[in-house]
This record gives structure tokens, C-alpha cells and sequence, in this order.
């Protein structure tokens, strides 16, 4: 019995659901109070055609159908997300166009694309089910061989009998001269290669040796393309500190990428939709806050509302940072004089009753207004609203190899450090958080540092 991720059926399981979704999209329009006109379902047919054609688009844009034996759902998920997006904007943008000859609503439409990416969702989370149980019971097998026999070929076939749902059956070691391996493991050695796989059912080789030794298994690999079976090299190239790897491409040059920022596909996807949604949403229901704000900065003390600042975003671009001025128009130029007063570690300035503040800078400071306008800069990408908090160049030029890492992400208005003291936590420790903050990422916990800022802002815990 033979089940792919990767195969035919899932492409006609896609399909049954994107037409399942017209019918139910059709009966969505019926829930309203005053529902949309039903049309025939004869009607529908124009709509759903032109669906399936991008769909099949899509998916070859977007590499969708795969197979993904080792690997986690998620990812596959962020790809249907991707294709049903991109085939939503087209079909709207012609319908807008074809306004005149298409009858279509625009809950049908919502519905429609809602409903279909449920389903889709659905359709992969129960073939991932089937197939992983079916691979326990010992069906849709693979048998794998590994080249080696120190500490890395063990990490392999431990990891792989952590995960039976994978369904890859350990056959035994190939090893070089000289190394030994239990004899049960024993499948021979490297310069027998070709008469092990001739011999033995092997649907792939792993070759995990040192990387001083990978020439010495150059024929070795050549022999296992020779017959057909796949090759995987186990690359322990560099000390990664926990970055992860991808295995990618560059115009057909294989290419091992290293890298400990998040990667998570569909998180990200939802913390950029999220950025968007809130910034734009905070501006519009803080125009009353911003109105009055602006007129109380230029009312108390002459020069301009906004300070605008160059800060260093991710990867060390710089870009312009917004804020309402909270201080007086020379407090750069006084800076260097009250640097003997400075109250914090590290390359940064903090100062309880800073001369500098004004009135209402004070004011807005400890409840935070002064760092509204910065969704302008999560609006146009510079920015995110959570995220470490963005340096300026000199504080950079200061840092310590291990804090330059926290320039990975998209700096943000809110952080863990924002609600774990701000001010009154040292430096260290704020990038320490940060850095934490990037190792552990996840969209929930984005949203979680939103809701735990709002105590933080509303009792001013240490701002300053």
C-alpha cells in the first residue's frame, strides 16, 4: 500500500473541496437577515471554473504539492494560505472589473474562499492523520540505510525512531575500514556499497560522517545515484548554536542555509496581517489622543510635534523613526553634558528627571503616548508592533557580538522588555530578553506580550 502527501489524490481531494465550498457558500447567503438573491447553481459554474485554473496556477507558484514525510504540517498550511490569497485577488479584482455581467455577492464571495480554505485546511490534517497512522501500523515504508557509525550517524537513527509516524525503517550501517558497529547494525562496509543496495531493499542512504571524511564517501554517493536511491548528506559543517537549517536552491546550485530568526511561514504571515489590522486600527482610534497631544507639544514649547530619529531596523537597516517630541528642541546638543548622570548599563541613556523633558513630554512618556505615531512605521514595514525596541546607530556601534542578534527581527513598539520593567531592568538583561524573545517567537505569544503591555502602560511600570 502506497500513500503519498505528494500524489495525484491529493490534488482531486483539493479540488472536491473547493467545489464543496460553492453549495456551502451558497446556503451562507440564506443566514442573513435580508439574504442575498440565490442564483442557480448553472450560474455559479464560470466562477468556480476560473477558480480551479488558478488554483492549479497557485499551487505550482507556490510549489504546493510536495511531499513532506519528515516534516511538520504547518508549513504546507502557509502555502494554501498563500495560493487561496492569490487566487481570491485575482478573482475579485476581475469580478470588480466585471461588475456589469457578474452577479456574484460579496458574501458568496467571503464565504466561498473562507469556506474553502476550512476544508483545504481540513483535507491535509486528516491525510497527515491517515498517513502517520497507517505509517505506524508499518505501511507506506521506507528503508533507510546510514553511511557512519559515530556520535552523528547514532543522532540520526535515534531521531528517527523518535518518530514512527515518518515511517522510515532503519536497515543498518555502512561503515568505513577500521569502524565498527554491533553486528546486528552491520550492513558492511563503504567500498561495498554497490552490492549492499544490490542485495538489500534500500529506498535511501544517509550519510552522516564527519566532515573531514566527505570525500572519502564521494563514490559511495555516486554509487547510490547510479542505482536510483536517494541520497541524504547529513551536513555538520559549523557549530549552529541552535540556528536552523533549509535546504534550498539557487538557480539549481544546492544551498545549506543557517539562521535563528523565526522562519514559521504562517506565523509570520499573521503577524504582518496583524501589524497592518492594529496599526491602522490604534491610529484610527487614537486620532482624538494624537489631535490633542499635537496641540499640547506646540502649545508648551516651540519647534516641531513630531521628533523624527534614525534607528537601526532589522538586519541594521536604518530608517526614520516617528514619535511626539517629549523633549526640549536642543536635547541632543545637551546630551553629552549630562552623559556622568547616567542611570542605566550599557551603551544607552536613561535619567530619572531628565532636564530635558518637558511638561507634557513627561506626561506622555509615562503613559506611552509619545510612541503612537511608530504605527506609521509598522504600516509602512520598518517596524512591528511587537519586537525589540529599535537602537540608534551609536548604541549599536557599542554592542557585544552575542546582542547583535537582536537586530534579526523587525524592531517593534512593544516587547518583553516593555513589560518586564523597562527602565528599571538592566541592560544585559534586556537584550538577554529579547534574545529569548526571538529563540522562543510564535504568533500567540505576540499576542500575548499585547495584552500583557496594557497593564504595564496603565500603571507606567517603569517608564521614564
Amino acid at each position: 500500500m502506497r500513500i503519498r502527501i505528494g500524489d495525484g489524490r491529493v490534488r482531486v481531494l483539493d479540488i472536491v473541496c473547493l467545489v464543496l465550498a460553492v453549495p456551502v457558500a451558497r446556503w451562507a447567503q440564506t443566514i442573513p437577515r435580508h439574504p442575498d438573491p440565490l442564483l442557480p447553481f448553472v450560474e455559479y459554474a464560470p466562477f468556480l471554473g476560473a477558480t480551479l485554473l488558478l488554483w492549479l496556477a497557485a499551487t505550482w507558484f507556490f510549489q504546493l504539492y510536495v511531499s513532506f514525510r519528515t516534516r511538520s504540517v504547518w508549513p504546507e498550511i502557509g502555502r494554501i494560505v498563500k495560493a487561496l490569497l492569490a487566487v481570491a485577488v485575482v478573482q475579485g479584482t476581475a469580478i470588480y472589473f466585471l461588475r456589469q455581467h457578474v452577479e456574484l455577492s460579496r458574501l458568496f464571495f467571503g464565504a466561498y474562499f473562507a469556506t474553502a480554505l476550512v476544508l483545504l485546511a481540513a483535507n491535509r490534517f486528516l491525510l497527515r492523520a491517515a498517513v502517520r497512522r497507517a505509517r505506524r501500523g508499518g505501511l507506506n515504508s521506507r528503508v533507510f540505510a546510514v553511511v557512519g557509525s559515530g556520535d552523528l550517524a547514532d543522532d540520526v537513527v535515534s531521531t528517527v525512531a523518535d518518530h514512527p509516524e515518518w515511517g522510515l525503517v532503519f536497515a543498518g550501517h555502512i561503515v568505513e575500514e577500521g569502524a565498527s558497529v554491533a553486528p546486528e547494525k552491520l550492513l558492511g562496509t563503504v567500498p561495498q556499497i554497490g552490492q549492499i543496495l544490490d542485495d538489500n531493499v534500500i529506498d535511501e542512504v544517509i550519510f552522516a560522517v564527519p566532515r573531514d571524511r566527505l570525500a572519502s564517501v564521494q563514490d559511495a554517493f555516486r554509487n547510490c545515484q547510479e542505482r536510483g536511491a536517494a541520497a541524504r548528506v547529513c551536513l555538520d559543517l559549523f557549530e549552529v548554536n541552535g540556528a536552523r537549517a533549509v535546504l534550498g536552491d539557487l538557480d539549481g546550485l544546492p544551498m545549506l542555509s543557517f539562521a535563528r530568526a523565526p522562519s514559521d511561514e504562517v506565523g509570520l504571515f499573521l503577524k504582518r496581517v496583524f501589524d497592518v489590522v492594529s496599526s491602522a486600527a490604534a491610529l484610527l482610534l487614537f486620532s482624538p489622543v494624537i489631535l490633542v497631544t499635537a496641540i499640547a507639544v506646540k502649545l508648551e514649547s516651540p519647534g516641531p510635534v513630531f521628533f523624527r530619529q534614525v534607528r537601526v531596523g532589522k538586519n541594521g537597516r536604518p530608517f526614520r523613526m516617528y514619535k511626539f517630541r517629549s523633549m526640549r528642541v536642543d536635547a541632543e546638543d545637551r546630551l553629552a553634558a549630562l552623559q556622568v548622570r547616567n542611570e542605566a548599563s550599557g551603551p544607552v541613556f536613561k535619567m530619572r528627571n531628565d532636564p530635558r523633558v518637558t511638561r507634557v513630554g513627561g506626561f506622555i512618556r509615562r503613559y506611552s503616548i509619545d510612541e503612537v505615531p511608530q504605527f506609521l512605521n509598522v504600516l509602512s514595514g520598518e517596524m512591528s508592533v511587537v519586537g525589540p525596541r529599535p537602537p540608534v546607530p551609536t548604541e549599536v556601534r557599542q554592542y557585544e557580538r552575542w546582542q547583535m542578534r537582536r537586530l534579526s527581527v523587525k524592531p517593534g513598539i512593544t516587547c518583553t522588555w516593555q513589560v518586564s520593567g523597562r527602565s528599571d531592568v538592566s541592560f544585559d538583561r534586556w537584550m538577554e530578553l529579547d534574545l529569548a524573545y526571538i529563540d522562543s517567537w510564535s504568533f500567540w505569544k505576540d499576542v500575548q506580550i499585547c495584552f500583557q503591555t496594557i497593564p504595564a502602560v496603565l500603571t507606567s511600570r517603569g517608564a521614564r
